[in-house]
């Protein structure tokens, strides 16, 4: 943070440009208290991974495990280049496990966040761990459900029945409720495929292949798991795509500069920026 002398200035903003001198974090306190900055806002974030496709092939294929939810605020720092990383779902699987997705991050000076990819439905098992660490479901002759981005793990399957991908979490972020990061569910036999969690999930496809079921891919920019599936002539469904969404208040201006075409909303109060793909943004 930049001074021009050793005494209390005039109200700035505090940027991340230096010039004669450099505060430390005391006297950074010390001028916060006496009121000698007028501070940038503390956007909310979301960054959500990509989900994990499910397994297929000739074996109940696990259903994907979701990419992780992540949320948080920041200190905005004007004239820094804020860079989102938006990941892709992995595939489904046509004869074996699926594909990982990738990971989502939000990078910039006082700012590093990852949001971990799903992992994939396996074939002949279990479904994927999601980004955050909740499991998959287990096998038990059908394929087990993907587990959900923060908030549950995966159901293990049955016998008969693949077992249900895990809940996702809900966020208001983008100015209504939307949930994010449900796992897979897992494949099944004789129409008994395991149901996608809440949170745009594929569901998992049902079992033996003259069934002709299909499983159904994650919902693109949720982080959803794709379903898994047993039937030679189809593959599990393909993992979502990740997310990215800042907010901050309506009174702070738009953004200097955006890359990576996001969506932009003024609502509630806030200003909303929305990513599907890769870019950045400046103040």
């Amino acid at each position: 943070m930049a001074r021009t002398s050793g005494t209390l200035g005039p109200k700035r903003v505090i940027t991340a440009t230096a010039a004669s001198g450099i505060y430390g974090l005391g006297e950074i306190h010390k001028e916060r208290i006496a009121g000698n900055f007028s501070t940038s806002p503390m956007p909310d974030y979301l960054v959500v991974g990509g989900g994990g496709g499910g397994g297929g092939g000739n074996a109940f294929g696990g259903g994907g495990g979701a990419g992780q939810v992540r949320t948080g605020t920041f200190e905005l720092l004007v004239g820094v280049v804020y860079t989102t990383t938006v990941g892709s779902g992995g595939a489904g699987s046509f004869t074996a496990t699926g594909s990982n997705g990738v990971d989502s991050s939000l990078t910039g000076t006082g700012v590093s966040v990852t949001a971990t990819k799903g992992s994939a439905g396996i074939q002949n098992g279990a479904g994927g761990a999601s980004g955050s660490g909740k499991t998959g479901g287990t096998y038990a002759g059908d394929g087990g459900g993907g587990g959900a981005g923060n908030a549950v793990n995966g159901t293990n399957a049955t016998s008969n029945n693949g077992g249900a991908g895990g809940n996702g979490t809900a966020s208001s972020i983008t100015g209504s409720s939307v949930t994010y990061g449900g796992g897979g569910g897992g494949g099944g036999r004789a129409d008994a495929g395991g149901s996608g969690g809440a949170g745009g999930s594929g569901g998992g496809g049902t079992g033996f292949t003259y069934t002709g079921a299909q499983a159904t891919n994650g919902t693109a920019n949720r982080g959803a798991g794709g379903g898994g599936l047993q039937n030679t002539s189809s593959s599990g469904g393909g993992g979502g795509s990740g997310f990215i969404c800042i907010r901050y208040p309506d009174t702070f201006a738009l953004a200097t500069s955006s890359t990576g075409s996001p969506t932009i909303t003024t609502t509630g109060g806030y200003r909303i920026y929305q990513w599907t793909g890769s870019g950045s943004i400046t103040f």
